[in-house]
């Protein structure tokens, strides 16, 4: 057997949707223990927002099978702690949607994704991402990783009330994008929701204002002149010790029949 492990997620994926009683529940009873079962984060999540389809975002040049099953993404890298708490559910029938693996992705507080320091510096330039083929960003590939780092990305499997929390950091910004979270749902070994997160411009501002986002100015593109926002990507946002906690309803069509 081969040593290559990038782009087995998919096999993983299969085992984790037969095992998702024992995995699901394991990775559910972690959740809980870092916060997704407080009465806080619940009642943040009841007032989200109501139940329809989450829009859809290009998952963009950096997205990769990073085989990391994980709550914790930071790695060490520096920046303002961030816990993001998401409840999935089917959008035709607002049920929670347990057992479906959610994947999240980002830059770091200087711009930078993991797997692709070399091409998101270029990009933090000024730059086109390495890879751009055109016009539109859904014809972009899934990206062979061209380095070993796997910070601030990670997977975790949803509980029986749909839900799973990472702990990471804020994102930073690059050209031509205001801060994000990037956000793929798979269900049943298919992926059936790829979106993005965005943030209110009063604590974006807030938070970059501070090292080491200070230490990266000159930020160009706020949600006003984004071309991927939404209303809906907005995430809801409370003070959290010295960071924050944001939680968000993601509703996916898992059997992708266009409900």
């Amino acid at each position: 057997m081969g040593h290559d492990h990038e782009g087995q997620r998919v096999s993983r994926r299969r085992m984790i949707t037969g095992l998702s009683l024992g995995l699901g529940t394991l990775l559910g009873a972690s959740s809980a223990s870092a916060g997704v079962r407080t009465g806080g984060s619940a009642a943040l999540f009841a007032g989200a927002r109501a139940c329809r389809l989450t829009p859809a975002a290009a998952k963009g040049p950096y997205y990769f099978d990073s085989d990391k099953i994980r709550s914790d993404i930071r790695e060490g890298k520096p920046g303002v702690r961030l816990r993001l708490a998401f409840r999935v559910q089917e959008s035709e029938t607002c049920r929670p949607l347990p057992a479906a693996v959610v994947e999240i992705w980002q830059c770091d507080a200087a711009g930078i994704y993991s797997g692709a320091e070399a091409a998101s510096i270029k990009a933090t330039a000024g730059g086109p991402p390495s890879g751009d083929p055109g016009p539109d960003p859904e014809d972009w590939a899934d990206m062979k990783p061209a380095d070993t780092t796997r910070y601030l990305r990670g997977a975790q499997v949803t509980n029986g009330a749909g839900a799973v929390e990472f702990t990471t950091i804020w994102p930073g910004w690059y050209p031509g994008r205001t801060v994000h979270v990037h956000v793929m749902v798979h269900f049943s070994d298919k992926r059936v929701l790829s979106t993005q997160l965005m943030f209110d411009e009063a604590l974006n501002a807030k938070v970059l204002a501070r090292p080491p986002y200070s230490g990266h100015p000159g930020r160009d593109t706020l949600n006003s002149g984004d071309s991927d926002y939404r209303d809906d990507m907005l995430v809801k946002v409370v003070e959290d010790g010295d960071g924050y906690l944001g939680t968000i309803v993601l509703a996916a069509d898992a059997d992708r029949d266009g409900g």
